[in-house]
């Protein structure tokens, strides 16, 4: 079963897919959200057919998992200077540069991307372009983004998206010209998924990851919207895309980093967001994130805004200060890119990946119900035979980051009941399921749980 949770987030495409694409016919209307905590798509006699577990105790909880710290811990500074390097090398990859000429331009860019993917991949990466007409203030061209796809081993709809644009500009946007090294913007990020897929292309994993180096971001994120159009063609339940752009950092700036999410308190992007700091604080404590409640920078924009508008989970990642002088300039070279700051990043991706796709799938969105007892609910979902365990949220709504978990050992999940809550909080309850090695996979849809007034009242 495809999750709702991601799928139903498609629905705001479909009206734009019909004009832009020109379908010959009208597709089948997709299904209206189901308040998850009155009609699960799921049998409740499958989740309540066990004894009720009060207030379980658990000894699996989230957790450093070994394998994942060994990969966090190869993470090469050297390796990702020489990717900024060689992308530098190419002089300019503004979009309406040469696209055949082998030393010089996008062309030889995407062309270098495309074989690196191959390299690194370890015969797991399956690459290729994405081809795709841009039309920018009177100019056309080719665009291509770069794919490369680590196929997850489970069976699950769930794909994982890692971003980042490779095309650079000048002053303006379509001088294919100038030299435009785009360093740190854009040359970190992408060697961020080049390391991540040298890294993770290592060993299999459950869910499928998707790196992809997009084209035409300079010019209103075109290959970015390109790619979530045909993902949702295709049926991709794409249920985390996170971007990265310039996150090279420079000498003397704090070593921290802002994460944009909007609407952070009650969206698929905030939930993502909460995640992300969590397990990339699990894994690289000295380094903070700063959760910022809006889409992007104050009238700036990156490639995860297609995402969002196509109702998916999706975040930018962003250093913690930029240097105005050096956007879109000659003088954003390798040489000011901090390879340190980088490296950090670089592990809290690998760190945040391995995690979403080495644990198990999504679960269902669990059926909550008061108890007659104010602050007690019981849960039931259908429990995942690959899980060892459950992490469970209640997040009271007005918090940004994840409050204490509560966890429950997979033997014991299903059909459990939670006591002690504030019955005057409104929570937002989710779900996500852990490994037996402590790695933590995608949060269910959040359920709000409202007061109960009159219960409240009562009690006064």
């Amino acid at each position: 079963m495809q999750n709702p949770k991601h799928a139903l987030f498609y629905v705001p495409w479909l009206l734009f897919l019909l004009a832009a694409c020109s379908l010959a016919e009208t597709p089948e209307r997709l299904p209206a959200p189901t308040p998850a905590a009155t009609s699960p798509p799921w049998s409740l006699e499958i989740a309540s057919s066990g004894t009720l577990v009060v207030d379980p105790v658990s000894d699996v909880v989230p957790a450093v998992a070994p394998d994942v710290a060994g990969l966090v811990a190869s993470v090469s500074q050297q390796q990702l200077m020489g990717y900024v390097q060689t992308l530098e090398s190419f002089g300019t990859r503004n979009t309406f540069s040469p696209a055949d000429d082998p030393s010089f331009g996008i062309g030889a860019a995407r062309q270098w991307i495309y074989g690196e993917f191959l390299r690194v991949g370890n015969g797991r990466l399956q690459v290729k372009f994405q081809d795709f007409p841009v039309y920018y203030a009177g100019f056309a061209a080719e665009g291509q983004n770069v794919v490369a796809i680590l196929p997850g081993s489970s069976g699950s709809n769930d794909v994982i998206v890692i971003m980042a644009h490779y095309d650079t500009r000048p002053a303006d946007a379509t001088d294919g010209e100038s030299l435009a090294p785009g360093a740190n913007d854009n040359g970190a990020g992408i060697a961020l998924l080049l390391e991540t897929a040298r890294l993770l292309s290592s060993r299999p994993w459950n869910q499928t990851i998707i790196f992809l180096a997009t084209a035409a971001e300079e010019q209103n994120s075109q290959g970015a919207r390109y790619f979530v159009q045909d993902a949702f063609l295709a049926g991709l339940d794409i249920v985390a895309a996170i971007n990265y752009d310039g996150v090279g950092g420079e000498a003397g700036i704090p070593q921290n980093i802002r994460l944009f999410a909007p609407n952070v308190r009650q969206s698929p992007s905030g939930d993502l967001a909460r995640f992300y700091e969590y397990m990339a604080g699990l894994y690289v404590p000295t380094f903070p994130i700063h959760i910022i409640d809006a889409l992007d920078r104050e009238g700036r924009y990156g490639d995860h805004r297609e995402f969002v508008n196509g109702g998916m989970a999706a975040i930018r990642l962003t250093q913690s200060v930029e240097n105005p002088e050096l956007l879109n300039s000659r003088r954003d070279t390798w040489t000011r890119v901090d390879y340190r700051y980088l490296q950090q990043v670089v592990q809290m991706n690998v760190a945040v990946l391995a995690n979403l796709a080495g644990a198990p799938a999504t679960p269902e969105v669990p059926l909550i119900r008061a108890m007659e007892e104010p602050g007690n609910y019981q849960l039931n979902w259908p429990v995942d035979p690959t899980a060892a365990g459950y992490v469970i949220v209640f997040r009271p709504i007005t918090q940004v980051v994840f409050p204490p978990f509560r966890f429950v050992r997979a033997r014991e999940a299903g059909n459990i009941a939670l006591t002690g809550y504030d019955p005057g909080m409104t929570y937002a309850v989710s779900l996500a399921a852990m490994d037996e090695h402590g790695r933590v996979g995608d949060f269910t849809d959040e359920v709000l749980v409202e007061p109960s007034f009159a219960e409240v009242t009562s009690n006064q």
